[in-house]
């Protein structure tokens, strides 16, 4: 039983509640496959529907710790390899870094700022505006200013100091390895003044020069019929590719897939994506083109 476990990095040291709860879920989520137990006999033992078991695998959802010692009974683990487990689930009752904003933030984009924030490798495919962890100041405040004309002023602040705070990553020792792939359309839409548009070219030459990020363009002749009219998010946490996790974002709401099927489809669109698309160099060429165009 313990191969199941060490998987999750169990002796790495803590840290922010929702990697606990992911970290928690997955390492339930193998425990009870190799019980072979279904969630919905998980769920019975709990009183609790299958969604509930989904949730709590999905580590979208904190377990109390006497359904964890009904569901530890149910999967056989017991003794020092339940121990850990019970540690994770405690830690993953605590508040994340990311709730000081609850009143800005979303619950379910909270989540994912935490998960943003301890993941390994993040891909990221963006169809029409920059990505939040690329724009700069001044786009942030163009952008919110034309999806809401009369914003409030704390507000806009709150949002602003938000991005600029998850930009950190972009420059800590030891961060996350970054891939990008704009299409074109993310590029050429005017997003504030001239000013702005130019600078926040410019910020993405500069940031994709960085030897842990990688930016590419998907170009308008782009020589295939490849493409996806969706932006989504691949997060990696270590070297295991079983706890990837996709994000796709919609106007409300937001999914977090880690189904193997899931994670295949999305992770081969991501490849097709970045054989399609310009090279980091030829990528780079073009975005510079474009900032020198707007400045004359």
């Amino acid at each position: 039983m313990s191969r199941h476990l060490d998987a999750e990095g169990d002796n790495q040291p803590m840290v922010n509640p929702t990697i606990q709860r992911r970290r928690l879920g997955l390492a339930l989520k193998r425990a009870r496959e190799h019980a072979g137990r279904t969630q919905d006999e998980a769920a019975a033992v709990i009183d609790a529907a299958a969604s509930k078991i989904s949730r709590i695998e999905l580590g979208q959802s904190g377990i109390k710790l006497t359904d964890l010692h009904l569901l530890l009974d149910l999967y056989g683990v017991t003794g020092e390899e339940a121990e850990p487990l019970r540690e994770l689930a405690r830690a993953g009752r605590q508040r994340g870094r990311w709730s000081t904003y609850r009143n800005a933030v979303p619950d379910w984009f909270r989540q994912y700022l935490d998960l943003e924030g301890d993941a390994s490798e993040i891909r990221c495919y963006q169809p029409e505006v920059v990505p939040g962890i690329l724009q700069t100041e001044p786009y942030i405040r163009a952008m919110n200013a034309t999806a809401h004309p009369r914003p409030n002023d704390e507000d806009l602040d709150r949002t602003v100091a938000i991005r600029l705070e998850r930009q950190a990553i972009l420059r800590q020792d030891g961060g996350p390895e970054l891939s990008f792939i704009l299409s074109e359309s993310a590029l050429r839409r005017n997003i504030g003044d001239v000013d702005t548009m130019s600078d926040q070219l410019r910020h993405l030459v500069e940031v994709s020069n960085q030897p842990n990020v990688s930016l590419q363009v998907f170009p308008f002749d782009a020589q295939t019929y490849e493409t996806a009219s969706f932006n989504f998010i691949i997060l990696r946490f270590g070297d295991d590719a079983g706890s990837d996790v996709i994000y796709v974002e919609t106007f409300t709401d937001a999914d977090y897939l880690d189904r193997p099927d899931a994670v295949r489809a999305y992770t081969r669109l991501w490849d097709r994506l970045r054989a399609a698309a310009l090279g980091p160099v030829e990528s780079r060429k073009l975005i510079r083109q474009l900032a020198d165009e707007l400045a004359r």
